[in-house]
């Protein structure tokens, strides 16, 4: 028997001590080490960053406890705030930020950088600055600029961190001196991406992106009259949401994305009936994030209609998301590879 649900009837209600908890890292990443972090012999940064943070775990905290003496009487080295992870996709970026997470002390915060910026959007700027200055490590996956509002937002919030004590860390794909390149009109918030560029040193991580070496191509999309007998076959015991996907789209609009970790609590998979092109921006950045989390608790999807390399309009492929759709669309592809063919994702 398959126990089924809809999302699209799920509307969770989070207190703020139950955000604050959701951050931390997937259960994909839930057992990382840097010793389980396997360094490509051909690329010797990736040997050098494990070195350079277990040297920045090492520093987290460092300060607690000294006392009115030291503070006062012994001379302050001049450090930034936070170390950035630079490099392509899937070159364990992830697995060693979510590495540095488990080996600094806590208090500690790790989530993607949509789901900061989700959170000053649930909580206010002030009260989450209020919440994360308590830590002693922030980690921010994913780190990227994608409009002028962001880029004022994360410069606030990076600066009173750091100002407070906080140290940070995060990931990207483009240096933080360049974030917001050909997104929008960079140059007019060039003061607000330095006093972010600021906050870092950055450590280069070259390497193959894992996610193009030989995978498989994703699989052809399911018929409706498959689906019923596919989703017993897969999910014999398990709690499967299944959704129309326009209703679940138009659902996604009244739930507030620092909710969606909440929404797939307890789903083991999702069933989506007659997938279609996204054309709204809105919607498909909704999407987007949604996408993040069932990548995160890794759930398998089955889903007939339009393949996933076909959710989002050539133009957006193509336009100042293109990082944030390609992603989806990997990670779409990669839990309905699972769904269908067992494939890991």
């Amino acid at each position: 028997m398959v126990q089924i649900e809809q999302l699209a009837a799920r509307t969770p209600a989070v207190s703020v001590d139950e955000l604050l908890k959701g951050f931390y890292p997937s259960a994909r990443f839930g057992q990382v080490s840097f010793a389980s972090y396997r360094p490509d012999p051909n690329q010797p940064s990736q040997a050098a960053a494990i070195k350079g943070l277990e040297g920045f775990a090492g520093g987290v905290g460092a300060g607690d406890g000294d006392g009115l003496f030291k503070k006062f009487f012994t001379k302050k080295v001049a450090t930034r705030a936070g170390i950035y992870l630079d490099g392509g996709f899937g070159v364990g970026k992830t697995h060693l930020l979510a590495s540095l997470w488990h080996a600094a002390p806590g208090p500690k915060a790790f989530g993607t950088f949509v789901e900061y910026t989700n959170l000053v959007g649930a909580l206010s700027f002030r009260k989450t600055v209020e919440a994360l200055s308590h830590y002693k490590l922030v980690c921010i996956d994913e780190f990227e600029l994608d409009d002028p509002g962001d880029t004022v937002l994360m410069s606030r919030l990076m600066r009173e961190l750091a100002d407070a004590g906080v140290k940070l860390a995060a990931t990207s794909n483009t240096l933080p001196g360049s974030l917001g390149d050909g997104r929008f009109a960079a140059v007019d918030f060039a003061r607000e991406i330095q006093v972010l560029a600021d906050q870092f040193d950055v450590i280069r991580i070259d390497g193959e992106d894992f996610r193009h070496r030989g995978l498989p191509a994703a699989p052809a999309p399911l018929k409706n009259s498959q689906l019923a007998a596919q989703m017993k076959a897969e999910f014999n015991g398990k709690t499967v949401a299944e959704d129309e996907f326009s209703s679940l789209i138009g659902h996604l609009a009244g739930v507030h994305p620092s909710r969606y970790r909440q929404l797939i609590d307890g789903i083991d998979g999702v069933v989506w009936r007659n997938v279609e092109t996204i054309t709204e921006q809105a919607v498909a950045l909704r999407f987007v994030v949604l996408a993040d989390r069932l990548y995160d608790k890794d759930v398998p999807i089955l889903a007939s209609g339009v393949p996933f390399d076909k959710l989002f309009t050539d133009e957006m492929m193509h336009g100042g998301y293109t990082k944030k759709y390609f992603r989806a669309v990997s990670r779409l592809t990669a839990l309905a590879r699972e769904g269908q063919n067992h494939e890991p994702s």
